[in-house]
């Protein structure tokens, strides 16, 4: 075995040994925090859904349809009042499959006027441009 000018034979294997399980608690959490920020953009998402489909006047069934389709599942709450319609989505997540740790609870909240009751606060419809040549 040959020795650098100092005598480190083997220092970068000892160094290496001491500093990769750093790196490995490092990279999971960087997964959970992925795990985690991905069940709440879906727990958004389904909110948002929901609530367009209950300020619509669309079925309690079609409603928690809107949420199955993007987190299936989570917890469904719609609460209407005041001329709006609120809908949590709430979703259990366990952030490291496998691993003894606990699930996080992730929920969003979505707000939207309740067409059923207050057809003006109801957003315009879009003008559709007409079909044909231009004028």
């Amino acid at each position: 075995m040959t020795r650098g000018p100092d005598g480190d034979a083997g220092s970068v294997t000892a160094e290496t040994a001491v500093v990769l399980p750093a790196l490995l608690v490092v990279l999971a959490g960087c997964l959970a925090a992925i795990t985690a920020v991905s069940a709440e953009l879906h727990c958004t998402d389904a909110a948002g859904l929901a609530a367009r489909a209950a300020a619509r006047g669309d079925s309690d069934a079609a409603v928690f349809a809107a949420v199955r389709a993007t987190a299936p599942d989570a917890v469904v709450t719609v609460r209407r009042g005041d001329g709006l319609v609120r809908v949590q989505v709430t979703l259990q997540v366990g952030l490291l499959p496998g691993a003894p740790v606990d699930p996080v609870r992730v929920n969003a909240t979505a707000v939207a006027p309740d067409e059923t009751v207050m057809p003006e606060m109801a957003l315009p419809e879009v003008a559709r441009p007409k079909t044909g040549r231009a004028p």
